[in-house]
């Protein structure tokens, strides 16, 4: 069935949320155009959500729609059995619903959960050593990294319960043979997050080109990252990139506020 596309007027939407949901709206929409613009969308495909403050509802991406489409408006706001708790004419991506759902469930802190099928990611992924420590941005990232066997696409509720498990405390999921997943206690910690574990696969998959022999980060330099990792990626990182980003997105596609 063909979906409609129905334009959401900003004053319609804005005039029936809390202040606080709109802020979350508009963070979540721009994190959308961000992905689309850094090239790591994937059609309609992959999915990013953001709680609602004070709720257990969360929003995500209409079905349908192209991630450079995204609006604070047209963004579907639904409870974690996947009910839509706002009116719109959009439904969600089930399998999108599957992860997102066991995640925000289960992590009172994952506040926002970005998940991509970059190349280089699943390239990565597929890889039976995962993340290798060899370069600045993976050493950050292999501090708080977990993994989860690829189980057919996401639509399986049982899943679910592995994902959590699977998950735990970490702030980066490798999907075997699928993609990769962070989670953030703000739409701007995920998005940071997920730009250095990209970062990590894309230097990564250049590095195996050639067949070099890969030089890895010694263990006694990881152990001294933790630290900075925990001021970078949750502080002063996302606070003073996630401006800049949006100065940036303002001056090219400003159309996620409406």
């Amino acid at each position: 069935m063909q979906m409609r596309v129905v334009d959401n007027s900003t004053s319609d939407v804005r005039s029936k949320v809390s202040a606080e949901e709109w802020a979350v709206r508009v963070d979540l929409a721009a994190c959308y155009r961000l992905v689309a613009h850094f090239g790591w969308d994937d059609l309609i495909f992959t999915h990013i959500s953001a709680k609602i403050p004070g709720t257990h509802d969360f929003l995500i991406n209409p079905y349908g729609l192209m991630f450079d489409e995204m609006t604070a408006s047209n963004l579907v706001r639904v409870d974690l059995d996947g009910n839509k708790t706002f009116d719109s004419p959009y439904e969600i991506n089930p399998a999108g619903y599957t992860i997102h759902s066991a995640i925000h469930a289960a992590r009172e802190d994952a506040y926002c959960v970005l998940h991509l099928h970059t190349m280089e990611g699943v390239a990565v992924s597929c890889q039976k050593a995962g993340l290798l420590p060899i370069s600045q941005q993976a050493s950050i990232v292999v501090q708080s990294l977990s993994y989860h066997d690829y189980e057919g696409i996401a639509l399986n509720p049982e899943e679910k319960v592995r994902l959590q498990h699977n998950l735990g405390n970490t702030r980066n999921l490798m999907l075997r043979n699928h993609g990769l997943l962070t989670v953030g206690r703000t739409i701007p910690d995920a998005f940071l997050a997920m730009y250095t574990f990209q970062r990590a696969c894309e230097i990564q998959v250049l590095a195996q080109g050639n067949g070099a022999e890969l030089l890895q980060i010694p263990t006694s330099v990881l152990d001294t990252v933790p630290a900075y990792s925990r001021a970078v990626m949750r502080g002063a990182g996302s606070s003073l990139t996630w401006p800049a980003l949006l100065r940036k997105l303002d001056k090219i596609d400003p159309g996620y506020r409406n």
